[in-house]
């Protein structure tokens, strides 16, 4: 069975013995450890460390080896994508921290079905948050990607301008398959470390949001189906992922 793990303040793994903040000690308790099970906690920035129960759930826990530390990797793998509604928008926050994005951009476009009020932003964000907490603790994930409030389409031009971008995207001549263009990218150009994603809504992208787009990101295929927005986000990361290993 694999070790239960916890999310909690960088700081606490310098101690050998831990009390538990209350989120996390409630985490715990809900766990049942026996009496001596090990628990590993871990704070989202590469660093974790095993910890051993004690005899009751308010007892401290105490170390039981030095920290760990896990280097990221060189790339970073951003993932714009235009938001979806409910579980499905929250099934792609969980698959993109399993597969190991490094900042994740919601984006609310013209044809998104989804709008979220300004002052609703950081609420919203602090719920993804909270997924991908949640993910990376169950998928023994070292580090946590950035978790951005949504943006409008605009918004997210100036920050698509800074890395290799890729677009799904049906034009004319049809573009090259994603794998074959994320692997050119490499070739050309050997030091390039800043990748992204960018993924449109059910009802695509609007004909000048697209143009816009490629002014600054490279036109690619996912393939010979049209893919929902949530499958195309997680199969492009997983080729974007993949490519960069």
């Amino acid at each position: 069975m694999a070790m239960h793990r916890l999310l909690v303040d960088s700081g606490l793994l310098e101690s050998d013995s831990v009390m538990l903040p209350k989120d996390a000690a409630h985490h715990l308790k809900v766990l049942r450890p026996k009496p001596g099970e090990t628990v590993e906690l871990f704070d989202g920035a590469g660093r974790s460390r095993v910890f051993r129960c004690g005899a009751s759930a308010s007892a401290p826990l105490v170390a039981d080896g030095g920290i760990s530390v896990s280097s990221r990797s060189p790339f970073e793998l951003t993932l714009f994508a235009c938001v979806t509604k409910g579980s499905r928008w929250d099934w792609t926050v969980e698959k993109a921290v399993e597969l190991g994005v490094t900042r994740i951009v919601p984006v609310i476009s013209d044809r998104c079905i989804v709008r979220i009020d300004r002052k609703e932003r950081a609420a919203k964000r602090d719920r993804w948050q909270r997924i991908a907490e949640d993910a990376a603790r169950q998928s023994d994930a070292k580090w946590l990607p950035e978790i951005c409030e949504a943006k409008d389409f605009k918004e997210t031009l100036a920050m698509v301008r800074e890395c290799a971008c890729f677009v799904g995207a049906l034009v004319d001549p049809p573009p090259e398959h994603l794998l074959n263009a994320v692997q050119r990218r490499l070739t050309d150009d050997a030091s390039a470390r800043s990748f992204a994603l960018y993924v449109g809504p059910e009802g695509d992208f609007t004909p000048a949001e697209l143009n816009e787009l490629l002014s600054v990101a490279t036109p690619t295929t996912f393939g010979p189906t049209i893919l929902r927005a949530e499958t195309a986000a997680v199969f492009g990361v997983s080729v974007l992922s993949s490519a960069l290993r």
